[in-house]
């Protein structure tokens, strides 16, 4: 049985994410999420909406909620054309609320010129923060975010995201699994460094000056000549660091969404987001070198495991050895379910998942990995979203637990994956 590339890098991105991310946290302290509550800015909340419904409503009345002065606070929605009664619902949302503006774009124009076209309205605005249509923004959100901004060279803060339908059955089990380490360990190294190279559009602050910056390169960005909609939020994350700006993860700001149901939705989830990660990473080749050394070994094996990962699964597939290679994949993740059981051991029952529910992650990710890889380099040049305003699309989340917020459930840093 031929392992052994696989298994080295492995070993290389289980070290970067899972040992030296977490251990240079730890050792950095409190130098490692600085805050400043002095910095009260002017902020512009921008929502991109696309047939949301009524989610866009509960949206909206979440973010009228936010633990920050309400005169430095504005909320503007773009409409980008929805084909139901979104629209609606966010003109209801904004009826006795000064500070909230709907506007509707004239054609559908995509969620990168709706957002910019928000950017460019918020002419008072010092930060942006994006949040997308679909999730419920904590109150304290706002204020964490903007209390990062402690450096004029940060220029985008990022939020951490929670499932709310987290026991709906066994995939959104297995995704809350998923996102506890994708959240509470997987960043810890980009973060110590403050290069974080993916910030969620989900919950995003950013500073007003560096979107307009970036925007003729946001603007341009295609293959072939074809506009991409898709992974806008990490490619402009990337061109932030690029342009040597520094990007923050906290887990102190959170939202929450509904993670697929099925699998239909959670390939098609995975197909975007496989598409994203390749045209990124291989895009961010030609200037990765210019990050710090120990992100540039993260970011690069990153890139070969991706590429080299479908090679391994075929070649044991044509060669008989694959129950192998499972078993292997087993061995990994069921290690991790029981570090997943052992964190969050503290927590409540009905705020986690059995460790066991991460077992089919075993077999799903060979699967997407050896289908959707070479897939997605096929069709890097897709206009579509894939997920975005489909029938699959998870429903609008509401407020859980007490009073519509998660307490925190990182142990280690006092409020939290």
């Amino acid at each position: 049985m031929e392992l052994f590339p696989i298994q080295l890098l492995f070993m290389v991105v289980l070290m970067n994410r899972y040992v030296l991310g977490p251990l240079l946290r730890r050792l950095k302290g409190r130098q490692f999420d600085r805050v400043d509550d002095t910095y009260l800015p002017r902020v512009a909340i921008v929502i991109p909406l696309f047939n949301e419904g009524e989610g866009i409503y509960h949206g909206v009345r979440s973010l009228l909620e936010q633990d920050y002065p309400s005169h430095l606070l504005q909320i503007v929605v773009v409409d980008d054309c929805s084909k139901d009664d979104s629209y609606a619902w966010a003109l209801k949302a904004a009826e006795g609320n000064p500070n909230v503006i709907v506007m509707r774009n004239p054609e559908n124009m995509g969620k990168r010129k709706g957002i910019n076209r928000a950017v460019k309205a918020a002419t008072d605005a010092e930060i942006i923060v994006s949040v997308d249509s679909d999730v419920i923004v904590d109150k304290a959100a706002v204020r964490q975010l903007v209390r990062r901004f402690v450096s004029p060279r940060i220029a985008a803060v990022g939020g951490r995201t929670y499932v709310t339908n987290r026991h709906q059955n066994w995939m959104t089990r297995m995704i809350e699994i998923k996102f506890h380490f994708a959240q509470e360990w997987l960043k810890d190294l980009e973060r110590s460094f403050r290069q974080v190279m993916c910030l969620s559009g989900c919950l995003t602050a950013y500073r007003r000056h560096v979107l307009l910056e970036l925007e003729p390169i946001l603007e341009a960005r295609a293959i072939a000549g074809i506009p991409i909609k898709y992974g806008e939020d990490r490619f402009l994350t990337r061109q932030i660091v690029k342009h040597d700006y520094e990007t923050v993860y906290t887990l102190d700001a959170y939202c929450f969404t509904a993670a697929p149901s099925t699998l239909a939705g959670y390939f098609s989830q995975q197909l975007r987001w496989r598409r994203s990660n390749l045209v990124d990473l291989l895009g961010g080749l030609s200037h990765a070198w210019r990050l710090h050394p120990v992100v540039t070994v993260h970011y690069v094996s990153q890139l070969a495991l991706l590429l080299s990962y479908p090679l391994v699964i075929v070649h044991n597939v044509l060669t008989g050895e694959f129950w192998d290679i499972l078993a292997f994949h087993f061995l990994v993740i069921g290690l991790l379910g029981v570090i997943y059981r052992i964190e969050t051991r503290h927590l409540p029952v009905e705020r986690r998942v059995h460790g066991a529910s991460f077992l089919p992650m075993a077999l799903l990710m060979p699967v997407t990995y050896a289908l959707f890889t070479p897939l997605a380099l096929l069709t890097l040049d897709s206009g579509s979203w894939e997920t975005r305003g489909s029938a699959n699309a998870a429903p609008a989340p509401s407020p859980v637990d007490s009073g519509g917020r998660f307490p925190p459930t990182h142990a280690g840093e006092g409020s939290t994956p």
